[in-house]
């Protein structure tokens, strides 16, 4: 039988996640910290990672998270781990983060601690970073978290502060012309939140990019734009192919959607796999603690902020 994730949490519970979005909002980086992200060609940019969470049809709670390092500029996949995980919070529209970081902060600390030389100098996330509801999406989460550069790339425009998918935003979107064209996000208010990007020559949706953690919207559209080999930069557009073939693989065809021709194509898995990527679900207990709990709950279970200036 399918098994569903809780109902909306209860007012108390959204309470402490605002506010434990505020907190790490006060965090955020959004100019270059690398010299690799100033430099025109990236030169000294080694290795990209993407991160997806996939979920089993049918199913609220399981879900596969998976993070994996490719090359770049050849974008050859370095790394991965898949692994399963019980979700243990819903999904409510401006808490993303809440539902699935534990999972790849999780994934990004045991890289860290197995493989240091395979560590990603910058994070590509499914979802958007401060084009966001209050300014601190998935992207910032987790960029903030892990005190890695991050950049949040969506597929569909998030429609705040005034921004509208309607005829003059569909127009804009009509008049880019080829792979790398762009318009700015400017919101009500201003604020230019991110950007719209036409990623590929054949594209004719274009990914909407918004600056994570340490980096400027500059170098995150022209990054974004450098690791597409189709629409979706390829370091999500891999370690959504190989979440996929995981489920596939470790809960029968049933498990997971069908993969499309072109993407079944592209899912070879690499030579060596992580040690980490057992074909056993593991238990965690880093998201309990986060999702229950909040950045006083990370701290009493041994988490300790990477950036100077916290206690």
């Amino acid at each position: 039988m399918a098994r569903k994730a809780a109902g909306r949490p209860p007012e108390e519970t959204l309470s402490l996640w605002k506010r434990e979005q505020a907190l790490l909002k006060t965090l955020v980086v959004d100019r270059d910290t690398e010299a690799w992200q100033r430099d025109p060609a990236f030169s000294g940019l080694q290795r990209v990672g993407g991160v997806d969470v996939s979920f089993v049809k049918g199913d609220s709670v399981s879900a596969c998270a998976s993070l994996v390092v490719l090359s770049y500029p050849e974008l050859e996949v370095m790394y991965e781990d898949c692994r399963m995980v019980s979700l243990t919070a819903p999904y409510v529209s401006g808490f993303l983060a809440f539902r699935e970081v534990p999972f790849l902060v999780d994934a990004v600390q045991q890289l860290r601690e197995k493989e240091p030389r395979l560590m990603p100098q910058v994070l590509f996330v499914d979802g958007n970073g401060v084009l966001h509801h209050r300014g601190f999406g998935v992207a910032c989460h987790l960029g903030v978290l892990t005190d890695l550069p991050c950049i949040g790339v969506a597929k569909k425009l998030l429609q705040v502060d005034g921004l509208e998918n309607n005829a003059l935003h569909k127009e804009k979107i009509r008049l880019l012309q080829g792979g790398g064209d762009s318009f700015p996000l400017m919101g009500g208010s201003g604020t230019v939140l991110g950007m719209a990007l036409k990623s590929h020559d054949h594209s004719t949706k274009p990914l909407y990019v918004s600056v994570g953690h340490k980096m400027s919207l500059e170098a995150a559209v022209r990054l974004t734009h450098g690791c597409c080999k189709f629409r979706i930069p390829e370091p999500v557009r891999q370690a959504d192919i190989r979440s996929r073939d995981y489920i596939r693989r470790t809960l029968g065809v049933q498990g997971a959607p069908a993969l499309r021709p072109e993407r079944s194509k592209k899912a070879q898995r690499p030579k060596a796999c992580p040690q980490g990527a057992s074909e056993e679900p593991a238990g965690l207990s880093l998201p309990r603690v986060h999702q229950d709990q909040g950045v006083g709950g990370l701290r009493s279970a041994g988490w300790k902020p990477r950036r100077a200036g916290w206690a």
